[in-house]
């Protein structure tokens, strides 16, 4: 039940970005970057009833390698609400996508911020594997550190959705190029962008003005390509997390007025993720 000091998101409104970690069910793989904590389903579930989400974007994790047994799993058991989002790598047979496409998947994640400079060739070819099915690529990248890896993976002729609004620093983030070219790209209808994860960007990240910043000139440049996510439970997070209450309300400052949260939280993903049903 929502708590009365609690807000709540709009009816419809979709989580597009959550992990589950259930060590005991799904076991890490052994090279990983990080081991997080258990967060199981169920308290997933619980927070959605909390904070008002209805529909969520399970995002298969780093941390499970090739692995998608939680994911196809979790996407079964939770058919009509929820979508994922894989991991495809060149090596992913197509039965593999096909069957996570029929479970409700729509896009691979691409992860570039662990150390890697950018391999635009594998890319391509993880592009490739996913165009038949009119999958998007997610970029987990540091737009900054990257200025052009957007537009060179647009190029690819997929539609392309950055995460973690840009992942850099704020206050740099929004003078430097890269962000300049993902408001673009947004602005042109060529690209979507995750509002999720303000913790990466800065400490008490509720508080920070150039969080909210970064995220209004995000959803200004095109409110047509912003979705939300909560990025529950905060894996990995450089700084320290505030509470799920205080993030959703953060998104909520950030995206003001009844008609624009009715686009973000709840149009938007409509056509990302279920519009092909």
């Amino acid at each position: 039940m929502n708590r009365a000091d609690e807000p709540r998101l709009p009816a419809g409104a979709c989580d597009c970005h959550f992990h589950v970690f259930d060590a005991a069910r799904y076991p890490y793989a052994a090279a990983r970057h990080y081991t997080p904590p258990d967060a199981p389903l169920l308290d997933y579930l619980g927070l959605c009833t909390r904070l008002g989400i209805d529909r969520s974007v399970l995002v298969h994790p780093t941390v499970f390698g090739a692995d998608h047994a939680s994911f196809e799993d979790i996407l079964q058991s939770q058919a009509g609400r929820m979508r994922g989002v894989a991991v495809v790598s060149p090596d992913t047979p197509d039965e593999d996508i096909e069957r996570w496409h029929a479970l409700g998947a729509r896009g691979t994640r691409v992860t570039t911020v662990f150390g890697n400079t950018p391999d635009l060739a594998r890319i391509e070819r993880i592009a490739a594997k996913v165009r038949p099915f009119g999958w998007h690529l997610q970029l987990l990248v540091d737009v900054a550190e990257h200025p052009a890896l957007v537009g060179q993976v647009l190029g690819l002729g997929v539609t392309v959705v950055a995460d973690h609004m840009g992942h850099h620093d704020a206050a740099p983030l929004l003078a430097s190029p890269g962000f300049a070219n993902l408001r673009a790209a947004l602005a042109e209808g060529a690209a979507w962008v995750k509002l999720s994860a303000p913790y990466r960007l800065a400490p008490s990240a509720h508080l920070d003005a150039d969080i909210r910043r970064v995220a209004q000139a995000l959803v200004e440049a095109n409110p047509k390509r912003a979705v939300w996510g909560s990025d529950w439970p905060h894996p990995s997070s450089p700084h320290a997390v505030p509470s799920d209450a205080q993030l959703v309300q953060l998104a909520l400052d950030c995206v003001p007025g009844a008609a624009l949260r009715e686009q973000v939280f709840v149009s938007n993903p409509t056509r990302l993720y279920w519009d092909d049903n």
